[in-house]
């Protein structure tokens, strides 16, 4: 595969030695820079300094937190090495760096700290296990299911507010545009939304057309969790479920209609290249020639940021040792390696939605 130009800056080791150095004694002690910054926001530190014009003493900070001298000066020492504080050698007074100030105030960092802690912190730790045998080892630190989503609905109540958080994030600032491509650039009015979670994205569409009709297809438990996410909601009346395990080599789309969309929102990178080869062979018998089918999701190759395609290729960890073992966030290649081998085309991609998402619109081939 040959690398777009946005992702020129992985051809070639531009690091000076002691740079490089630094960056690997920062990759060996990760964990503990990712846990003292997480303490920083937590216990209130970063955001007294960013409230504060002349910065703090370790002394107000020990005052302002109930927080031991001891505890303070270790976090504050270590919070100058890892960069997000710096201190005025006069006064010695310490403020937010630039990198400080996004950890605490930029909401997608926020949220993947958040992620990063409550869902996968621990399950990393069998990471190794989790490639070797090619399932979510890191999942048993939850409970016993094959795949996170099969147990998303028993997860303690602050994985899951992390979960979502990230999950949403994401897609939520998509949907705006989102709807203008599938409703107002194509005729739809009946909808499968594949993978519909609690129903977001379908209250969004009976909002925004007020004739559509939207068919969530996902896992029965998902299904009932969705029905009452949107119960009393504006349009709801027009929002039906459809329970189904897409893993069953037997499953089904409904049959009733032959829907003017289906609609697939950071669904696929819950599978492995085989398995959305064959979700896509399913979704291919339920389409009609002029159905479209759009997979909306974040290739880690069509970023207009390098900071994005880092996220997203660490995301593809989080897949391996906690969602299902097998999948990952894929490029623009592989995607549609699995669209043309279940019969389909790509008609054209849609870049620069939100934070970072395409749709692929796609028909069957003739």
């Amino acid at each position: 595969m040959k690398l777009p130009s946005s992702l020129d800056k992985y051809t070639k080791d531009s690091l000076r030695a002691i740079d490089a150095q630094r960056q690997a004694e920062f990759i060996a002690w990760g964990p503990v820079v990712f846990q003292v910054s997480r303490l920083m926001i937590k216990f209130g530190i970063f955001e007294l300094m960013d409230n504060s014009a002349e910065g703090l003493t370790r002394e107000e900070i020990v005052k302002a937190t109930g927080l031991s001298d001891y505890a303070v000066k270790c976090m504050t020492e270590a919070s100058l090495s890892i960069g997000t504080i710096i201190i005025d050698p006069e006064t010695e007074r310490f403020s937010l760096s630039k990198t400080g100030w996004f950890l605490l105030n930029d909401k997608a960092t926020r949220a993947n700290i958040d992620f990063n802690h409550d869902v996968n912190y621990e399950a990393w730790f069998r990471l190794e296990e989790s490639f070797r045998e090619g399932r979510p080892a890191g999942l048993e630190h939850f409970g016993p299911w094959p795949t996170v989503y099969e147990g998303l609905s028993s997860l303690p109540p602050q994985v899951q507010k992390s979960w979502f958080g990230f999950d949403h994030l994401y897609s939520d600032l998509s949907f705006p545009e989102a709807l203008e491509v599938v409703f107002r650039q194509h005729r739809t009015k009946t909808l499968y939304d594949v993978g519909g979670n609690t129903g977001k994205w379908a209250l969004q569409c009976v909002g925004f057309d007020k004739d559509v009709k939207v068919t969530i297809l996902d896992l029965p438990q998902q299904i009932e969790l969705m029905r009452a996410n949107v119960a009393g909601k504006p349009g709801a009346g027009r929002i039906s479920g459809h329970g189904i395990n897409l893993l069953d080599k037997e499953a089904e789309f409904p049959t009733d209609i032959v829907p003017d969309a289906i609609w697939m929102s950071q669904f696929l990178d819950c599978f492995s290249m085989e398995e959305i080869t064959g979700i896509l062979k399913c979704a291919a018998k339920a389409m009609g020639p002029q159905t479209n089918l759009f997979i909306m999701e974040t290739l880690w190759d069509r970023q207009r940021f390098e900071t994005a395609t880092f996220c997203l290729t660490m995301t593809s960890l989080y897949f391996t040792a906690v969602a299902n073992g097998n999948s990952k966030m894929y490029n623009t290649s592989d995607l549609t390696s699995c669209i043309e081998a279940a019969g389909l085309k790509v008609e054209k991609i849609v870049d620069n939605l939100g934070r970072g998402h395409s749709i692929l619109v796609c028909r069957k081939e003739n």
